[in-house]
Formats: C-alpha cells, sequence, structure tokens
C-alpha cells in the first residue's frame, strides 16, 4: 500500500530506441515514485539510489503477490480506501522521517556484501 495513488503506467511502444520515448515515459511517470511499463517491466525513481532500490524492490514484491493472490481464483479483499491512503502515509513517515530507509539500505549492503563482495570493485 505504500504505493497507493503514486504507481503510473506506460504502454508498451516496443524497443526503447526512440529517443521521444523517453519524453513521453517521463510524462506518464509524473510526479510518482513508480512506473509500470505495460507488458514490459518496472521503473521506479528516488531522491537517492536506497530510495530508488527500496521503491523497486517492494513494487517487485507487491506485484509479485498480486500475481500470487489472483492465481489462487478466489476475489481479491480490498482495504478500505481510507485505511489504503493511512497505510501510505506511515510508510513515507516512517522511510523519510524516522529514518528506516537507512536502516533498509544498510541492510541490503549487508546482504550483497555476503553474497558476493565483488560488487564494490
Amino acid at each position: 500500500m505504500q504505493f497507493h495513488e503514486r504507481v503510473s503506467y506506460h504502454d508498451y511502444e516496443g524497443i526503447a530506441l526512440d529517443l521521444a520515448e523517453r519524453e513521453r515515459i517521463v510524462a506518464s511517470l509524473g510526479d510518482n515514485p513508480a512506473l509500470v511499463l505495460r507488458n514490459h517491466g518496472l521503473l521506479t525513481t528516488g531522491a537517492s539510489a536506497a530510495e530508488m532500490f527500496n521503491n523497486m524492490f517492494y513494487l517487485e514484491r507487491a506485484c509479485e503477490l498480486q500475481v500470487a493472490a489472483q492465481s489462487t481464483g478466489q476475489p481479491l479483499r480490498l482495504v478500505p480506501e481510507e485505511v489504503a491512503r493511512h497505510v501510505a502515509r506511515q510508510y513515507d513517515q516512517t522511510i523519510h522521517e524516522d529514518g528506516d530507509l537507512e536502516l533498509e539500505w544498510a541492510a541490503h549492503l549487508r546482504t550483497l556484501e555476503a553474497l558476493d563482495p565483488s560488487y564494490k570493485d
């Protein structure tokens, strides 16, 4: 729910070789931190590498969970609109005001270091 009302969409236009598509992608993104490139993939932004990675990490997981939930064939139980807005505000507070972003980023870097320290090369 951290992306509630903060995800944009862009229709697939083929291999991104046309520089004019760059402007259309930026326009599609608008002020949102996340963009679903329909039939193609995900794109996220952030004020830092940590924020961009955090956005991608959780957007990808949200997509995976939605596909898993829909694959059950059961109707989805959506949370009420006011709850979704409340959770989005809570997320903003913990990430941007309480310092959780720095803690999560440090944890991801430790995981990466354990998996393959050559990433620093």
